[in-house]
């Protein structure tokens, strides 16, 4: 997955500069996004503070940790099963 040029807290702050009254079209031609990419971070940062997005980003890369241990267990299992010859 791409990432962003942009952090966290840059992108809460443009949120927080649309929210203040800015034109949306004129922050995205100064901050060089388009449209759409402004929309999609309201979608996923509006409402939140800088701590609330650490938090966000933590908990996302655990989650992916998570799932990782959880697939490589599920092979392990499906190894072991087909080693034995168990049949399901």
């Amino acid at each position: 997955m791409r990432k962003s040029r942009f952090t966290e807290e840059q992108i809460i702050g443009f949120i927080k500069q649309a929210e203040a009254g800015l034109p949306i079209k004129e922050l995205c031609r100064k901050g060089g996004f388009s449209d759409a990419t402004f929309y999609k971070w309201r979608a996923k940062y509006g409402g939140m503070d800088v701590p609330d997005a650490r938090r966000l980003r933590e908990l996302e890369a655990e989650n992916n940790k998570l799932k990782k241990l959880l697939a490589e267990a599920h092979l392990d299992i499906h190894a072991l099963n087909t080693a034995l010859g168990v049949k399901r």
